[in-house]
């Protein structure tokens, strides 16, 4: 085998010293086609070596812990890539014998190698031989035309080409199987970043992340021509809103005796020159910007304290936009006030004109409702909001939008 390996080798250099400039189209896409071919061929010799030096033992012999901990070191690669690689020789080593030529002669890739190998291993033991051979052989055909991801998804139907009469039975025990699987699997972690981040992290079983879906995509789509947010960030968004949501209703049960707020500390003089971050219960820390905003927000509590600590201030019920003062609100404005978004009003949030901290008094005069992306962008201050004498809101752009700042109105909610 070494001899044979060497003159691959020496056939490889010969093709790396070829004038790639000098070949037509055609050829070149006939070479990537033979170098991708001749690589898949290669790859399966070298899974037939791993196979062989693990039924061996050969890395125990040698000191090793394993077979991947051996080959991550010899081979130079990640542990992860070590692990694969002795996973997937063991998986097409298991495989009907079709599959092992198909990957030798080069008819089918590795990775599509490997959901053969994979799906024919997870057929149920009733299928039998005969039943395995001939779903064998569709993937095979298969893999002519689809890539690995596609072919998975075919993979998971099989049954229903060569054994319908255990195709339904097969496909709900393997369903349980899934669903026993993500139970067992699912969980959710918050992890505090010292960058000012907290890391979401977690699995879901499938009901619970349709739910997820559900409630989070009517907010995730952009909100207007300038909304400038990735799918990632909008989709961020609409968790927060969400929870917002879910908090201003009142139905979550109580957390200590109390109903589930949060609770962000400030000093009265921070909170109205806007110098000092704020302080949340877990101990994170908010920039002033942040805890100004929330100061708006009916789902926050702020709670103000004097120079010696005392408490001044819970989250007086007359900075909130709450009861008749809400209604009317809503009735005014209909949704998110801001220009071209169709936010509906329980998604927003009444926002101080004049700031709460400044003076600024809870009342219609100085309201407006915003959903908390616009919230968020009417704080950063490039844009602004004012009360028109006919009692609306009119929103005036950035300079750099509109030079002549010409005031812009919400007509998504008009009624008339």
């Amino acid at each position: 085998m070494l001899r044979a390996l060497a003159q691959a080798g020496g056939a490889v250099d010969d093709c790396a010293e070829a004038a790639l400039w000098g070949l037509s189209d055609e050829e070149l896409q006939a070479s990537l086609d033979a170098t991708h071919v001749l690589a898949q061929r290669l790859a399966t010799v070298q899974l037939g070596l791993v196979r062989e030096l693990d039924a061996r033992g050969v890395a125990v012999a040698q000191g090793a812990s394993s077979t991947a901990v051996w080959l991550r070191e010899r081979l130079r690669i990640t542990g992860r890539s070590a692990r694969q690689l002795v996973h997937l020789a063991a998986s097409v080593d298991a495989a009907p014998p079709a599959v092992r030529e198909a990957l030798f002669s080069g008819a089918i890739t590795v990775e599509q190698g490997r959901v053969v190998a994979e799906t024919i291993a997870a057929l149920p033991v009733e299928a039998g031989p005969e039943v395995a051979d001939k779903a064998t052989e569709l993937l095979i055909a298969w893999a002519d035309r689809f890539d690995p991801t596609i072919l998975s998804r075919l993979g998971e139907r099989v049954l229903t080409h060569v054994a319908p009469d255990l195709a339904d039975q097969a496909e709900l025990a393997a369903l349980d199987r899934a669903t026993e699987r993500a139970e067992a699997r699912r969980h959710v972690t918050l992890s505090e970043q010292q960058n000012g981040q907290v890391r979401l992290s977690g699995n879901l079983d499938t009901e619970t992340a349709s739910l997820l879906r559900e409630a989070i995509d009517p907010l995730c789509a952009p909100a207007g021509e300038h909304d400038d947010r990735s799918p990632g960030q909008r989709r961020a968004d609409a968790l927060g809103e969400v929870c917002r949501l879910v908090l201003r209703t009142g139905q979550l049960p109580d957390n200590g005796g109390d109903r589930p707020q949060l609770v962000v500390t400030v000093s009265l003089d921070e909170l109205v020159n806007g110098v000092r971050a704020g302080t949340l219960e877990t101990g994170a820390r908010l920039t002033p910007g942040a805890v100004r905003r929330l100061a708006c927000d009916a789902a926050v509590l702020p709670a103000v304290l004097s120079g010696d600590s005392q408490v001044l201030d819970v989250g007086r019920q007359r900075r909130l936009f709450t009861g008749p003062l809400r209604r009317a609100l809503v009735l005014r404005d209909g949704g998110c006030a801001f220009p071209g978004c169709d936010r509906p009003s329980r998604w927003c949030d009444g926002h101080h004109v004049q700031h709460w901290a400044d003076g600024g008094a809870t009342a219609l005069g100085n309201a407006v409702l915003l959903c908390g992306y616009h919230h968020r962008l009417v704080h950063r201050g490039d844009w602004t909001v004012r009360i028109a004498p006919d009692g609306r809101p009119d929103f005036l752009p950035p300079s750099w939008l509109d030079a002549q700042r010409t005031p812009r109105r919400n007509l998504y909610h008009r009624r008339c």
